[in-house]
């Protein structure tokens, strides 16, 4: 399964670009704002899309009493999700590595997969519930106390995924550079999972043509 094996180790490989570029993006328009603010958040950490976004991000958000976004000490997610990233993309390139060997099948390419798919989906359940505590855990003694029609408070909590009106602001949220690595680095040990079986298949019909 050599092929499979090569295509297997550069698919985990790419996972490696979550290192430098973002996995997600938040950006805020408004009039006032022709520059849009926004916020990209990396494997270890949240930067400002440009220099000064996050003071004056911060600077909105104490006038509703949002909290401030947080720094990499402030979050388990910021040292652990880089440690798991590093680790999917050893065993990928071992079970690459052992796949061009013919040591195992190809199944550890679809276990390695799946895997990854778990946490991926772990990963994402985890933002959306910080997505919604920053948004709806707010100071009681914040300067502006907003609310809808019905008298209910008003929260503010971002979109996971796609485009949201939240008072002036246009808030969208979509997926950086950083997430499309990742998910071409899957959809390449996908294909080692199917180029692999045919590669073992082929094999085994001239393994038991010789016998």
């Amino acid at each position: 399964m050599k092929k499979a094996g090569i295509i297997m180790i550069i698919g985990s490989l790419l996972l490696l670009g979550l290192f430098k570029f973002p996995l997600w993006s938040i950006m805020l328009g408004a009039p006032q704002y022709p520059d849009p603010l926004g916020m990209n958040i990396f494997i270890d950490g949240i930067e400002g899309a440009s220099e000064f976004d996050i003071q004056n991000i911060d600077g909105l958000n104490h006038y509703i009493g949002m909290k401030t976004i947080p720094k990499p000490e402030e979050m388990w997610e910021f040292s652990t999700f880089p440690m798991v990233i590093g680790s999917m993309v050893f065993l990928g390139v071992i079970i690459g590595f052992l796949g061009f060997l013919g040591k195992i099948n190809h199944w550890w390419f679809i276990g390695w997969f799946l895997s990854m798919s778990v946490l991926g989906i772990l990963g994402m359940y985890d933002f959306n519930l910080w997505l919604i505590e920053y948004g709806t855990d707010l100071d009681p003694n914040a300067i502006m106390k907003m609310t809808h029609p019905d008298g209910t408070p008003m929260t503010y909590k971002p979109p996971l995924f796609g485009h949201q009106k939240m008072l002036n602001f246009d808030v969208d949220s979509w997926p950086h550079t950083g997430a499309y690595f990742m998910f071409i680095g899957m959809m390449l040990t996908l294909a080692a999972f199917f180029i692999g079986k045919r590669e073992w298949n082929s094999k085994a019909i001239v393994k038991k043509s010789t016998q």
